[in-house]
């Protein structure tokens, strides 16, 4: 896995924390930089994903290891934070 560019840690947060804090940190970034994302709420696997797919990002890995969600997600040309 690349080393990311930033970091964000939601675990102990329920919807819509995740999505919410996601989204605010990758507006943060450049386009094309990468944010490592953990979580451990059942409903960020869904949401970060549609959230993505939808605002211009892209997930390039998602992993589950016990109750912890990990995604690595790479910042798309697109202003996120109007989504």
């Amino acid at each position: 896995m690349t080393a990311p560019d930033a970091e964000l840690d939601c675990v102990g947060l329920y919807c819509p924390m995740p999505v919410a804090m996601t989204r605010e940190r990758i507006g943060l970034l450049e386009p094309g930089q990468l944010l490592l994302v953990t979580a451990d709420d059942p409903a960020a696997e869904e949401d970060i994903q549609r959230w993505a797919r939808r605002t211009g990002n892209e997930v390039l890995e998602f992993k589950r290891d016990g109750n912890i969600l990990t995604f690595m997600i790479r910042k798309g040309a697109k202003d996120d934070r109007k989504e």
